[in-house]
């Protein structure tokens, strides 16, 4: 019989570790499809006759409606219960995955990824805010999050490797198939197994304005960096989705500060901890969404890996993620402070990138590579996981879908950012290389090196921006996050509706 019972407050729920399967299962199939795509798009591309200026709409598309509905599907979660939207959520990006894998035209396709955004956008943040209140020992909520948190930084790597075997040995259109039998069983075993606690249900009306301004105003913004990219910092339009966003979202935090019933209560951002998690994490993944494109391209068209072979290259920060989120972070999550984690782990990966600043075209990968990749993931993997535990850690319970909508838009945001941001370094610099040192370049093949020699100088360029990136994410992690560690302080949401908080019991063993 499926237990479909809502669990009784402060009881903790037998199935709950069974639930964490399939809880990371749909949180792997969000992961993997932001990176899976890209390593099948130019065989995509050429199939349906995407013309270059419109192929960035294949990824556009999924990163615009997912980042833009991210609170609203939070809300929604909240609203109507996680365990209901978190089913939806991975139904319909089932179907969406079908429309991607059967697509026919460029048009096809562009709604299909902007369909799976949309069920994307329901799916996280109800995943991660089940784990919230589901999980609420301080020692089981530490292992739940080091699954959680090591699946949540190397999916993206996974992606990489799964989505060149798909494309080398079967076809592209397998990259969206894939998805279907995860979401399937995700969506079965979450409903059989999750039982839902009875607290925190939100029975406020819907905030209608705050949905319209947060939607518009995260569109905007996430659209204005992916525009920088691809047509300049000073393109028109670049510059009126900028103001647009900015104007918009001010408007959000006006409204949200006014009604009586806030999509975003501010409560949940203007907390101490939260706040400084938000932007550490987003920082992180400036960094780290950058990294993963320019070491794709490197070991593609500088070395000549095959797909599947890049993918593989990757493996050793996968490993790094999982050791520094489930060995590391959770043996010392109920030991330590959260900042004494998130500090050191953000310095580690940053350690990590800089030893990619010494990239050559002949470097060699388990001198420069193997170790670079290594301490990356080990960095990123202790720092993710307690990062993800506190984000959510002492909400109300009303306001746990909403929490965890803010860590995925700040990593979508983060990543729409580092894309353009680092993108646009790296090819100022590639540009520059080439015009100082083509006149010296005789004979063709002097040219191509010249050329490969750019492009790496590109890459090195911005991974050095990277690496600072880091470094203020580590700072303000360890200056804002001052929250004890678990069992000795609970975190308090501070600021309006105090005093009804129903806070996430904190238990020391």
């Amino acid at each position: 019989m499926p237990q479909t019972a809502a669990q009784a407050p402060g009881v903790p729920d037998a199935g709950r570790w069974k639930a964490l399967v399939f809880i990371a299962l749909a949180q792997l199939v969000v992961v993997l499809d932001a990176t899976i795509v890209n390593i099948a798009l130019p065989s995509a591309q050429q199939d349906l006759g995407i013309s270059d200026g419109n192929r960035q709409w294949v990824v556009t598309a999924y990163a615009l409606a997912f980042g833009g509905l991210l609170l609203f599907g939070g809300r929604i979660a909240d609203l109507c219960g996680r365990k209901r939207v978190f089913v939806v959520g991975l139904g319909g990006f089932a179907v969406a995955s079908v429309l991607g894998g059967a697509a026919t035209n460029e048009a096809m396709m562009f709604g299909a990824r902007a369909l799976q955004g949309v069920f994307g956008a329901l799916l996280a943040p109800a995943a991660l805010s089940l784990l919230a209140v589901m999980f609420t020992d301080s020692k089981e909520r530490a292992k739940a999050f080091g699954i959680y948190g090591a699946i949540a930084g190397g999916g993206g790597a996974v992606g990489l490797i799964l989505g060149g075997f798909l494309t080398e040995y079967l076809n592209w259109r397998w990259t969206f198939f894939i998805n279907i039998p995860f979401a399937l069983v995700a969506a079965a075993g979450a409903y059989l197994v999750i039982r839902e606690p009875r607290v925190g249900r939100d029975r406020s009306p819907l905030d209608i304005p705050g949905v319209i301004l947060s939607t518009l105003g995260l569109v905007a913004l996430v659209y204005g960096f992916t525009r920088a990219e691809s047509d300049g910092w000073s393109d028109s339009v670049t510059v009126g989705m900028f103001v647009g966003a900015a104007v918009l979202l001010l408007a959000f935090v006006l409204v949200e500060s006014k009604v009586k019933a806030p999509l975003l209560p501010l409560r949940v951002v203007t907390e101490r901890n939260r706040g400084g998690i938000y932007l550490s994490l987003g920082l992180a993944v400036i960094a780290m969404f950058g990294l993963f494109l320019f070491l794709t391209y490197y070991l593609q068209v500088v070395k000549g890996y095959s797909p599947v072979k890049t993918g593989f290259a990757f493996l050793p920060m996968i490993a790094g993620m999982v050791t520094g989120s489930t060995q590391i972070g959770t043996r010392l999550m109920t030991r330590v402070a959260p900042r004494l984690l998130m500090g050191p782990g953000f310095l580690l990966a940053a350690v990590g990138m800089l030893l990619l600043t010494q990239l050559e075209i002949d470097s060699s990968y388990a001198a420069v590579l193997l170790p670079a990749v290594l301490l990356l993931g080990l960095g990123m993997g202790t720092a993710f996981m307690p990062a993800m535990s506190m984000a959510t850690q002492g909400v109300e319970p009303r306001d746990a879908g909403v929490a965890s909508a803010m860590v995925n838009t700040s990593q979508q945001v983060g990543g729409a950012i580092g894309t353009a941001l680092l993108n646009t370094i790296a090819a100022s610099a590639t540009t520059s290389y080439i015009a100082d040192h083509i006149g010296g370049a005789a004979t063709r093949s002097q040219q191509q090196l010249v050329q490969l020699q750019g492009q790496v100088q590109g890459y090195t360029s911005a991974i050095r921006f990277a690496v600072g990136i880091l470094v203020v994410a580590a700072l303000i992690a360890l200056a804002f996050v001052n929250a004890g560690r678990p069992g000795e302080t609970t975190v308090a949401a501070s600021g309006e509706g105090v005093e009804d908080e129903l806070p996430v019991p904190v238990v020391a063993h």
